[in-house]
């Protein structure tokens, strides 16, 4: 029996596997280790800290979410052989692989800022890219009567870098629906230069924070947190005071891969960008936010990613010398709060756009502009990604990046667009 191992079951890694094990010749099997009980819905742990969701809402167990057929292996890996093409697993096991698929995810890392996890940690610092650090965050916001909230990005990449600027205009709808809103100033920092690939939607996100009266500082990559003055401190020295700080932390790749000459030095796996292989190997496929690309780190990504990967590894199954690329596509919503979201619609080569998406004239979905069709699109996504995206079901979506519906300032699309 050959196998074809998948190392992590978020949503990329269950993606895969489920899409793999459809139309698998004989002989073939699909198995993947993760150690985690459940599945987590990441998109909507911004929600939980404002009471606008519950954890038992966002998580299913991990078995009801893998097809009948692949193998569950609730395990954690200690070690990849790449010359063995074996796994080892923190019991001494291992697990022989003809074909890898390396889905771990990143890890959110606060001790790789200096002074985060100091005396304040989870009284007046906090983080929600965690369940626990959601749920502590919301108690700190029911006691938050008046000061500075500062949201700050440590540094890139993380996962959804929208969600700073996604759980600032929730907490200013937040504060306006309790009537303190004249009583906390709203800011936020970023380690780099724009918010959105391209000047079009970091224009679109820059105005909407002028219209609801936060604050942006941008080129801020954060080298410590100050608890004892309450400021984060830049690189440069620069200082942002705080009354409340709401941290996304640095984000860092699998620890057990580190060791297998895979990873970057942090700890995200070089990936070619458009075949999506290891570089250097011809045999270990990456996607999700364990891969090291030139696209932020979102789950339509994976999922876009998981279709290709998944057609690239039946190829090499069958062994037919074919394999297709990756455009890098992915598309995301940001709830703007108000019952409406933005929705933007990018790849490698495309900066979002304005227009209508995914049909021309029709929609329903407007880019790079708040609506509340928008607003239902993201609720609706939630049962999407459980009973079709999971499972490895076509999305109503085109896997890539279409240019019908959208136009470039100026009123058309011009030919570098369309190349």
């Amino acid at each position: 029996m050959k196998n074809i191992l998948v190392l992590g079951a978020g949503t990329a890694g269950t993606a895969v596997a489920n899409r793999v094990s459809l139309g698998l010749p004989a002989g073939w099997a699909v198995t993947v280790v993760d150690p985690e009980p459940d599945h987590l819905y990441q998109p909507d742990l911004v929600y939980l800290p404002f009471g606008l969701r519950k954890r038992a809402q966002l998580t299913r167990p991990r078995e009801s979410t893998l097809r009948q057929g692949v193998r569950w292996v609730a395990r954690r890996a200690a070690r990849v052989d790449l010359a063995g093409r074996r796994v080892v697993l923190t019991n001494d096991d291992s697990l022989d692989w003809d074909l890898l698929v390396v889905a771990t995810g990143s890890r959110v890392a606060p001790d790789a800022t200096p002074g985060m996890l100091g005396r304040e940690w989870r009284l007046r610092v906090h983080e929600f890219y965690t369940s626990q650090g959601a749920r502590a965050l919301a108690t700190a916001l029911r006691h938050f009567q008046e000061g500075r909230l500062l949201v700050s990005q440590i540094d890139d990449p993380v996962k959804g870098p929208l969600a700073t600027i996604e759980f600032a205009l929730l907490a200013e709808e937040h504060f306006r629906q309790r009537g303190i809103r004249h009583r906390v100033e709203i800011a936020i920092s970023t380690p780099g230069a724009g918010l959105l690939p391209g000047p079009t939607a970091n224009r679109v996100l820059r105005r909407l924070l002028r219209q609801r009266g936060i604050r942006l500082t941008q080129e801020f990559p954060i080298r410590s947190i100050d608890d004892e003055h309450r400021e984060v401190v830049a690189v440069d020295g620069r200082r942002i005071s705080w009354d409340l700080l709401v941290a996304v932390p640095c984000h860092l790749g699998a620890r057990f891969l580190e060791s297998s000459a895979l990873t970057t030095a942090s700890g995200f796996v070089s990936t070619e960008p458009r075949s999506l292989l290891a570089r250097g190997q011809d045999h270990v496929y990456v996607l999700g936010d364990a891969a090291e690309l030139p696209i932020a780190k979102v789950g339509s990504a994976a999922h876009f990613a998981a279709e290709v990967v998944a057609r690239n590894v039946h190829h090499a199954v069958r062994g037919d010398g074919r394999a297709e690329a990756w455009d890098g596509h992915a598309n995301t919503f940001l709830a703007t709060g108000r019952n409406r979201a933005l929705f933007v619609d990018y790849n490698y080569d495309v900066e979002p756009l304005p227009g209508l998406f995914p049909a021309p004239g029709i929609g329903p979905l407007t880019l790079l502009r708040e609506s509340r069709r928008n607003h239902w699109g993201r609720k609706a996504f939630r049962w999407l990604y459980w009973n079709a995206l999971l499972p490895g079901r076509p999305l109503p979506l085109p896997s890539r990046l279409s240019l019908l519906g959208k136009h470039a300032p100026g009123g058309h699309l011009g030919a570098d667009l369309r190349a």
